[in-house]
């Protein structure tokens, strides 16, 4: 397979965990610009896991995702209280003192002579073990791949045992939902938790693909274009997230056309869409037509 294309469908992997970690919260009825903070945390854990204290690629990458998890539900705890654009600045303010705390945060250990952590806003290299264990970027596409179709099979899951539904009647009216029993306060925090999971999964994944991260590349675009995915595939799926990736990442970074507009045209779109269709392209009236038409 072309080497460009590997890494085009590379990225759209690894950034559709964290349009999926958005799409959750927005489910809840929440709009998180934020993300890119789990997304981060579970990129820098997951990388000192594997390149400072030597442990296997799995744990390390799933430390990354339980640490994601841990903070996302403390977040969410005192944040669950807000809503609307308080709950989205609490959000973003979250995401910052992260991306900030990472620029002066220093944890260096020596490793094979050389001195290997994170260095503050010069960054954290040298997270080797994909290569050191001689995966080609073909088979790491395959284990972005296979981690991205287990976490849709536990959202259909989800959705089959009826969790799904009671999240989007959070969303849709937290009061009438704590009206009928619902335990409303749980549900957000536990979202939060699922969410920030979710983006820990990506950014433990990312940070083994890309042997370097620094805390620039988890900036407040990131949390807006994990938002905007989606907002334009649309929210009554979760292959609506996905969706959005492809468009934005798959279609107008591929394009190279377009290289320079990119941001314009995507910016264009997302208004586009949000006019035409609120709920985004996979609403929730389109998904249950198709479910109907494949039931018959």
């Amino acid at each position: 397979m072309d080497p460009f294309l590997i890494s085009v469908l590379s990225n759209i992997g690894l950034f559709s965990f964290l349009a999926l970690s958005a799409w959750i919260l927005l489910i809840g009825g929440e709009i998180s610009f934020g993300q890119q903070a789990y997304f981060a945390i579970g990129a820098y854990a997951s990388g000192i896991a594997s390149a400072l204290w030597v442990w296997p690629f799995a744990v390390a990458v799933l430390w990354g995702t339980v640490l994601g998890a841990g903070v996302g539900a403390l977040v969410a705890w005192p944040a669950a209280r807000l809503s609307g654009v308080h709950y989205a600045i609490a959000t973003l303010a979250f995401a910052e003192l992260t991306r900030a705390s990472l620029n002066v945060f220093r944890y260096q250990r020596d490793v094979e002579g050389y001195l290997t952590g994170p260095d503050g806003a010069n960054g954290f290299r040298d997270i080797r073990w994909v290569y050191e264990a001689g995966i080609e970027p073909g088979p790491n596409l395959t284990i972005i791949a296979l981690s991205l179709a287990g976490v849709i099979a536990l959202i259909g899951l989800a959705a089959r045992l009826n969790v799904m539904a009671q999240l989007r009647m959070v969303g849709e009216d937290p009061i009438l939902a704590a009206m009928q029993g619902v335990r409303v306060l749980r549900w957000k925090i536990g979202a939060g938790a699922a969410a920030g999971g979710l983006a820990g999964l990506g950014g433990g994944l990312y940070a083994h693909l890309a042997t370097y991260i620094e805390p620039a590349q988890f900036s407040v675009m990131t949390g807006v274009h994990a938002v905007a995915y989606g907002l334009i595939g649309g929210l009554g799926t979760a292959l609506g997230p996905i969706l959005g990736v492809l468009i934005d990442i798959g279609l107008l970074e591929s394009l190279r056309a377009l290289a320079a507009y990119r941001m314009i045209v995507f910016g264009g779109l997302v208004a586009i869409i949000l006019i035409l269709r609120p709920r985004g392209i996979l609403d929730e009236t389109l998904v249950a037509k198709v479910r109907s038409w494949v039931r018959r």
